[in-house]
């Protein structure tokens, strides 16, 4: 073989690698694209981790501005949510709106300084503005959808009752001081007193349940002789005297009491309670 056809031999090699080289490529790449198409709500939800993270950076922020940066954030907060509660309990008087609509202000001047205030908002801003870039880059398309007649069941049919204690921001709520009707209570309530007398009432068979979680307040309930009790209490500063148990002085605490014949009782009363400052009270009627 001469020497010019050997030249043109390797040159015909060579460009039948590159070709299957460029094909191999071009395959390659296709199948990127297909894999990344199967794992895309894998990554949608990658994408939404952000609003965790967001989260988790606004508590390590809230820590260093406690300990480093606004050491006098919590004793502020403090003076402000007892002028709140002091002002609440003199509220008729002129001394007690003052009081109470003063904590409110230093309240809202507190947390409007605070750096994760701040922070937070930057990050919801910052959210809106990013979702409206995807908005506009990829806008949503609406396709219409023909979906065959599904047979709609029969809904089963619903009681519904009124209840006699309601979510509230501020104010106090208590127990009819007539003959009513028993139901379930679950509340969570910002600043007031909360009363429950069983002494007007008549209990159903089995277990009744009560869930009260308060910010600010007191907690009275008043439970009939024979009728047996359990109590889950937690509590971050106040008192509980539950029956001939006291516990004057409570500081991030959890209590769990019950009477003896609990467990077989035909009816008992099971109480959870949640309060951030006050004190709770159960005792005999």
């Amino acid at each position: 073989m001469t020497r010019g056809a050997r030249h043109w031999s390797w040159i015909v090699i060579k460009a039948e690698v590159l070709t299957n080289h460029f094909k191999r490529r071009r395959i390659l790449r296709l199948l990127t694209i297909e894999k990344k198409g199967e794992g895309e709500p894998m990554f949608k939800n990658t994408k939404n981790d952000y609003v965790g993270w967001m989260v988790l950076m606004g508590v390590i922020i809230l820590l260093l501005e406690i300990l480093f940066f606004n050491r006098g954030l919590i004793f502020s907060l403090f003076i402000s949510s007892a002028m709140i509660y002091l002002g609440r309990k003199k509220l008729t008087k002129k001394r007690g709106k003052i009081l109470f609509f003063g904590g409110i202000v230093f309240t809202l001047i507190s947390i409007l300084n605070m750096l994760t205030f701040k922070f937070i908002l930057l990050a919801i801003l910052l959210h809106f503005f990013i979702q409206y870039l995807k908005s506009k880059r990829n806008p949503r398309k609406m396709q219409p959808e023909f979906k065959e007649p599904v047979h709609i069941q029969q809904k089963e049919t619903m009681i519904s009752t009124k209840p006699f204690f309601e979510n509230h921001f501020l104010g106090q709520q208590k127990t009819p001081n007539s003959v009513y009707e028993w139901n379930d209570v679950n509340i969570q309530t910002g600043i007031g007193d909360c009363v429950i007398d069983f002494s007007y009432t008549l209990l159903p068979q089995g277990e009744t349940v009560i869930f009260i979680r308060n910010m600010i307040g007191n907690i009275q309930i008043l439970i009939p002789y024979e009728t047996e009790v359990s109590i889950h209490h937690s509590c971050v500063v106040g008192s509980a005297n539950v029956f001939e148990n006291h516990s004057s002085k409570m500081f991030n605490q959890v209590i769990q009491l019950k009477t003896p014949g609990y467990e077989n009782a035909e009816q008992k009363v099971k109480i959870f309670t949640t309060l951030l400052v006050g004190n709770l009270e159960v005792s005999r009627i």
